[in-house]
């Protein structure tokens, strides 16, 4: 894990700590309001659709298809040496929506990526307490 050049996360344990703590079991769970029943993405205390502050943490299914998408021909750091990769944002199987790094595609053949493609969540360990998700093609 010393190797992960990437920028790694700094878990804050009041509003992510539940994400964090699935990922590094490799399970991907997400707050849900109580009061209106949606899930939300990225992680807070207050809903984004109904502003209640009754949130619960549930695992998802890892599932979804992407939105949309755009290569990357650019980056620094730990990126630089992944040009071209391909970002996207994934719908979830939940509802709401996730901007990942996406996995099992060819930056350098966009033309074979399609919107609407299903999606599953895998982890990468950046440290021993911090699995940043990434999205994967499936089928």
């Amino acid at each position: 894990m010393a190797d992960y050049k990437k920028p790694i996360p700094d878990p804050d344990p009041y509003t992510t700590g539940p994400f964090w703590d699935g990922a590094k079991q490799g399970k991907l769970f997400l707050p849900r309001c109580t009061d209106c029943n949606r899930a939300h993405f990225y992680p807070r205390i207050i809903c984004p659709f109904c502003h209640s502050t009754a949130i619960e943490w549930f695992e998802a299914s890892g599932e979804g298809w992407i939105h949309t998408f755009a290569v990357q021909h650019r980056a620094f750091g730990g990126w630089a040496d992944e040009v071209p990769f391909v970002t996207a944002y994934i719908d979830l199987k939940e509802g709401d929506r996730m901007f990942t790094v996406l996995r099992g595609v060819d930056g350098n053949k966009p033309e074979e990526i399609k919107v609407g493609a299903p999606v599953k969540v895998e982890f990468e360990a950046a440290t021993e307490d911090v699995h940043i998700p990434f999205w994967r093609v499936v089928g």
